[in-house]
């Protein structure tokens, strides 16, 4: 006796054109019945999709977004890789016919060299255990009036229009990988959706939308034309079904027997408003061509165990009823509700707001994104988090570029922030003299950027800043003890590098989900490290001494962490409490570390001469960090016990 064979599992699975209307059902249908699968979902974002379609996915541990374009090969590549995907769903295609009779090249582009990209890498890979690709009902171009017999999924595909003739080619293409390279494919053609999230482009959302308004329902051409309609759960079903139930090599169609004219789908729209059909339809100029009736044999699927489950009169009411209660979903849809929409006439979906649901819902255990990998201190903070167990990744995008930080928030789905990026200048800050540009595109730009964005998503950054933006001064003189509160105004520019720093603390202000920390020439254990203060001095020829506030990241470091879980916001002074000089320093190295160790002091208008900038010296108050953390060493007791006392020499 022969038995059916044992359904498809995956394991990752590659959802692309996620966010768009009938692939975002699959995603979330897919995501919450099969916690076991990993979901990878795709999008660039383009006007008719939206990261809102997702959001019953946010929350999902299985879940994660990847904002890319099906186009990009090296990217693709990559993916298909780092994520070990063995299943593909390819959704991802431009899909309105209207749009590819006036920009026809986009078509050709998204839906064929697309799909191409895509099989190739599934070549490269060798990876994919499925590969399913959606194509439209379309591809067989008109069915005869007169016949009650579907096309079958052997019919000769004769596409009639741009849009459906670049989806024909892409089953050509997948055709040809199946049978050349052994890809294991499915074909898919469908006949037209609806239901809640579609992009208003469309038939039924479109005159939903504009009874809703109280205007006029435009109909090409006479209204005769004839289609079949599938409500969007129904169709996600069929997807599933398709995935774990669907043979190697085959085409199955998605499709009803449940005919309606164009006319008849604004009239029973009519009725559900109390509206006169008659009073409200209007005949507008049909498209280049427009196709009679596309009719589908649909038994090949129903065999594989699926079924249309919603009536044509539940589905219209529930659809419905989400665009009542969701009509500012797409924001700006005046384009997209003209007769005969455009592109061009359509705003572009960015979707930034959905960042703060994507990455605010998937909060559950402390996590940090961090950026500076190769700085010192994002360095030290990546090797604490490690030694603590405190899952972290570091940021991939750059500070200015707003979408590349956007994809790391996605990505990453961090609790908090932590930025220790910054341009100090190489060696010193006298680079940032010759640099503005540059120095205030990661330093202001990038920061406020970060901060903005994170605010987006109520995600708490911790903003490693700086404290030379002060200089004794009157009020606080040298050697007084007086030191420089978190409220102090800065009052030393004598450096760009100073400038941009208490430029952007000052903006930072304005953002409440800001924890600045005020850190000043940095100390470390590591004296082999040439950005180690101790380590600088230790190299010059001479040295100026002057008494200073100073930062031992051996100690303050892990506070840092410590502030994050705490939920500290504001500016904070980041030093250990006290001040010491250059000459106390080099006495402890000398004591501690080389008993031969001998230096040259000079004062500030010889050190003049040897800088391009000025240098910030001064202290800065300690009590709000202290009150804090009651047990904070004071700077020669912290340098003794975390950097002298570790190297000593015996």
């Amino acid at each position: 006796m022969s038995s059916e064979p044992a359904p498809y599992v995956p394991k990752n699975v590659l959802i692309t054109g996620a966010a768009g209307f009938i692939p975002s059902h699959v995603t979330n249908r897919l995501t919450k019945l099969y916690p076991n699968y990993r979901i990878v979902a795709l999008d660039k974002l383009d006007y008719c999709s939206s990261l809102k379609n997702l959001e019953p996915s946010y929350s999902c541990p299985n879940f994660k977004f990847v904002k890319a374009d099906i186009t990009s090969a090296d990217l693709i590549n990559y993916l298909l890789v780092e994520e070990k995907i063995d299943t593909i769903m390819h959704f991802a295609a431009q899909t309105h016919v209207d749009n590819s009779f006036g920009n026809s090249f986009e078509f050709t582009i998204n839906n064929i060299y697309g799909t191409h990209v895509l099989l190739e890498a599934c070549k490269l890979t060798k990876s994919i255990k499925r590969f399913i690709h959606v194509s439209t009902d379309e591809v067989y171009g008109e069915t005869d009036l007169e016949t009650d017999i579907g096309n079958p999924e052997a019919s000769q595909l004769l596409p009639t229009n741009p849009y459906s003739a670049t989806k024909a080619g892409a089953e050509m293409l997948v055709m040809a990988y199946n049978r050349s390279y052994g890809l294991p494919t499915i074909t898919t053609r469908g006949n037209n959706v609806y239901g809640p999230n579609q992009f208003p482009e469309k038939l039924i959302p479109k005159f939903i939308i504009l009874a809703m308004k109280g205007e006029r329902l435009p109909i090409h051409g006479d209204g005769t034309n004839v289609r079949s309609y599938l409500y969007s759960a129904d169709v996600a079903e069929a997807f599933d079904v398709i995935l774990h139930k669907g043979v190697i090599g085959h085409v199955y169609n998605i499709g009803t027997k449940k005919e309606r004219a164009v006319l008849d789908v604004a009239a029973d729209i009519c009725k559900l408003f109390g509206k006169n059909a008659k009073e409200v339809i209007e005949l507008v100029q049909d498209r280049p061509f427009n196709d009679q009736r596309y009719f589908l044999d649909d038994q090949k699927l129903k065999k594989l165990g699926w079924q249309e489950r919603t009536t044509w009169e539940a589905g219209l009411k529930m659809t419905l009823d989400w665009y009542t209660k969701n009509p500012d979903w797409w924001g700006d849809i005046t384009g997209a509700l003209h007769p005969h929409p455009r592109i061009s006439n359509i705003a572009p979906s960015h979707d930034e707001g959905c960042l703060l649901q994507l990455v605010k819902g998937s909060k559950k255990d402390l996590k940090f994104l961090i950026y500076g990998k190769t700085g010192w201190i994002g360095g030290l903070l990546g090797k604490i988090c490690e030694e603590g167990g405190i899952a972290y990744e570091y940021g991939l995008g750059r500070l200015q570029d707003r979408s590349s930080l956007m994809q790391d928030m996605i990505r990453v789905k961090p609790t908090h922030v932590f930025n220790a990026a910054g341009v100090t200048g190489r060696p010193n800050v006298d680079w940032c003299e010759s640099h503005k540009v540059e120095t205030i595109r990661t330093n202001v730009a990038g920061t406020l950027t970060l901060a903005d964005i994170c605010r987006e998503a109520d995600i708490l950054v911790m903003n490693f800043a700086t404290g030379c933006i002060f200089e004794y001064d009157e009020k606080h003189p040298l050697g007084s003890g007086i030191g420089f509160k978190e409220e102090d105004k800065p009052n030393f520019t004598g450096s760009f590098y100073s400038k941009t720093k208490a430029m952007v603390e000052e903006l930072l202000k304005e953002y409440n989900n800001v924890c600045t920390l005020r850190v000043r020439m940095p100390i470390s254990s590591d004296l082999s490290n040439p950005r180690n203060f101790i380590t600088k001095i230790t190299r010059y020829d001479k040295v100026v001494n002057i008494p200073n506030s100073m930062t031992v990241l051996d100690e303050l470091l892990p506070i840092s962490i410590e502030m994050a879980k705490r939920n500290c916001r504001g500016i904070w002074n980041f030093t250990n409490p006290g001040v010491v000089s250059h000459n106390e320093i080099l006495e402890m190295y000398r004591d501690y570390i080389d008993p031969k160790f001998k230096w040259h002091n000079f004062d500030l208008q010889e050190q003049a001469k040897v800088i391009v900038a000025p240098r910030s010296n001064n202290e800065l108050d300690m009590t709000k960090l202290k009150n804090e953390f009651p047990e904070l060493l004071s700077i020669k007791d912290s340098i003794i016990k975390y950097v002298f006392g570790p190297n000593k020499k015996t």
